[in-house]
Order: C-alpha cells, then sequence, then structure tokens
C-alpha cells in the first residue's frame, strides 16, 4: 500500500500511519541499521549512497572502506528492506558533488553491479537538484545518460519558486524515465505539510504520479543547533497529507527511533506485543518436561 493511509479501529488509540519505504543516510554511526519500521508498512530501504566522500560502504570498489562495512545479507533479510532502492556514489558537500557530477556519475555506474545480497528495484544517483542549479539541464542530464534504470533522483524547492515553476523546470529537461523523491521541507520550516501536499499533486500533474514519491523530513531544527527527531504529532501531520503517494521517511537510522515509530502505530505495536507474549507462553508450557 502506498502513501500514508490512517488505519481506522477501536478505541481511543491513534489511527496508525503507513508509509511506504525507510531512508538510510549511512555513515560510520549506522552500519548496522536496526528498527521496528515495517509497524508502519515500510518495505522499502531507499539506500542514499554507499560511496560518499570517496569512502566505500561496500567491499571491492578500489575506493578506501568504511571502519566498519554493513551487513546487507543481514539489512536485506529485514521486512523493512525486502526491496531496495540502491544509493550509488555521492560527496556529502553539495556544492562539491555538483561540481564533480560527471565523475559522481562514472563512479556509480559499476557499483550497480556489485553483489550485495539486496533485492535491488532502482537506483538512486545522491546529487540533489532544484532550480538554484542553473547548469543542472546540461551536466546533470548527461550525468543521468550514464546511470541505470530504473533510477531515481532528489528534487526541492529552497528558492520557493513555486510547484508549478519546478514541475515545469524539471519537464523541460529532467529524461521521461527517472523519478523524483520531492523532498518536503518541513524539517527546515521551509514549508507546512498542506503545501507539500501541493506540490506534490502539481509535480504528480505534470510528469506523472508513477514518477513521484516524497521524502517525509522526521526531523526539526533544535534549540541547542542542528537537529533533532520530530515528534509523532508533527510527523502524523506529515504523513495524513501525503496519502496516495508513496511516503518515505528520512532518515530511519538516524531519527525514527522504536518508540516513535510505535507512537506512529500504536495499533500495530500493540498486535506485535501480543503476538510476542503469545509466542513466550507457548515455548513456556512447552519447556515443562511430562511426567
Amino acid at each position: 500500500m502506498m502513501g500514508a493511509l490512517a488505519i481506522t479501529g477501536c478505541g481511543d488509540t491513534p489511527a496508525d500511519m503507513r508509509v511506504k519505504g525507510i531512508v538510510w543516510q549511512a555513515d560510520d554511526a549506522t552500519t548496522r541499521p536496526a528498527g521496528d519500521w515495517d509497524l508502519l508498512g515500510a518495505h522499502e530501504l531507499l539506500i542514499q549512497w554507499i560511496v560518499v566522500d570517496e569512502t566505500a560502504f561496500v567491499p571491492h570498489t578500489g575506493w578506501r572502506e568504511a571502519r566498519q562495512l554493513p551487513d546487507f545479507e543481514r539489512i536485506g533479510r529485514e521486512p523493512w528492506a525486502r526491496n531496495v532502492i540502491l544509493g550509488l556514489a555521492g560527496y556529502m558537500d553539495e556544492r562539491r558533488a555538483r561540481a564533480n557530477v560527471e565523475k559522481l556519475a562514472e563512479m556509480s555506474a559499476p557499483l550497480a553491479r556489485l553483489p550485495l545480497g539486496l533485492h535491488v528495484t532502482g537506483y538512486y544517483f545522491p546529487v540533489e537538484i532544484d532550480p538554484t542549479w542553473r547548469d543542472a539541464p546540461n551536466a546533470f542530464a548527461r550525468a543521468l545518460g550514464k546511470l541505470p534504470r530504473p533510477l531515481w533522483v532528489t528534487v526541492y524547492d529552497s528558492a520557493n519558486v513555486g510547484a508549478q515553476t519546478l514541475a515545469d523546470w524539471l519537464a523541460s529537461w529532467l529524461p521521461g524515465d527517472v523519478g523524483i523523491f520531492f523532498q518536503d521541507g518541513c524539517g527546515v520550516d521551509a514549508r507546512v505539510p498542506r503545501v507539500a501536499r501541493e506540490y506534490l499533486d502539481v509535480l504528480a500533474s505534470r510528469l506523472g504520479k508513477d514518477r513521484v514519491r516524497v521524502i517525509a523530513e522526521a526531523f526539526r531544527p533544535s534549540a541547542r543547533g542542528g537537529f533533532r527527531s520530530a515528534s509523532a504529532d508533527e510527523l502524523r501531520a506529515q504523513l495524513t497529507e501525503y496519502g496516495g503517494y508513496g511516503v518515505y521517511l528520512f532518515d530511519g537510522p538516524h531519527y525514527v527511533s522504536a518508540a516513535l515509530t510505535r507512537a506512529l502505530a500504536p495499533r500495530a505495536a500493540k498486535r506485535r506485543d501480543a503476538a510476542t507474549a503469545a509466542t513466550a507462553g507457548r515455548h513456556g508450557i512447552s519447556s515443562v518436561p511430562s511426567d
């Protein structure tokens, strides 16, 4: 089921929120991603990159390897990673990434052929685009021609040019076989969920709905600097608006804890707890020796 659909049900327990996937921005702190994100319906993992700043999170690339490599075979067995959109090569710094976009495409192409034990359903090129990047219709478009399909990229609107202007700009040059993840901007207070939904509808109308998915930013500015996890109420406001679209939470390992997941899907959490307790009870009974 795509989109953030509320499951109606019993009592005063809030409805469960639903998402299609989780984003994982791989770094040294999250090489062992774990969570209960499938309680939310997540079954697709978007890995932002497997090589970043010329450091590889996978073996046999020719680049220096991260201090600890993820166990991708284990990750591929997780219910929230039944399908994977595999991010390729990028740079953390956006300006550096854009200045080297064709180099990154050349680095990325062989990465798509690595055997990782994942059910890869598509690829993601981690160079983000917005209308302030004047050379995107040239340099970025050339880079996309070197990459495998199905292919996805991220789009945002920091300049607030508006949904129609953004959609028209993308339609004028983005290849028709490339899908977009639209960053909703809620995590940086760029817009409220209702306006983000308006962007989605305009983008879907202009580009085709099958090419448009949404990144729900699961973070907010912290009073102490940096970012904190969004609250359950903040995320509910986002997810409720995005029904009918494929929603991906950014990002699971850093911002969507077990407690936050359970607050967003309390009914699914209760069902899992009950099933776990029943299983434990059966094991307890079976462990009693017979006379």
